[in-house]
């Protein structure tokens, strides 16, 4: 199953960890202090980054696709960078950013 995967630029991490903890429903599977956090659903891959000058913007989408063999993006006619990813993929992503995030699994 495919999960739409939507991220996006906050100001404040702690707020925007309580806002979107309460809005999802579940806590995030993985975060990184103060700088990143991430939710996964039965239907959506969630990020957030702190990017205070551009709060509230979204940064790109995507699709957590099980059968994707390699992770990849691209833009489309809107210049909205897209990509897709297996889970793993974006586990690895994570830890070459940040080798101290934390994950629940």
């Amino acid at each position: 199953m495919k999960r739409i995967h939507v991220a996006l630029a906050v100001a404040d991490f702690g707020v925007s960890l309580k806002e979107y903890t309460g809005r999802l429903g579940v806590e995030p599977c993985c975060t990184v202090s103060g700088i990143y956090a991430l939710w996964r659903t039965d239907h959506v891959n969630f990020s957030i980054t702190v990017k205070p000058e551009e709060a509230g913007r979204l940064r790109h989408l995507g699709f957590e696709d099980p059968t994707a063999q390699a992770a990849s993006e691209d833009a489309d006619a809107n210049g909205i960078v897209w990509e897709r990813f297996a889970q793993h993929h974006q586990r690895e992503e994570i830890l070459k950013l940040w080798p101290h995030a934390e994950f629940r699994d």
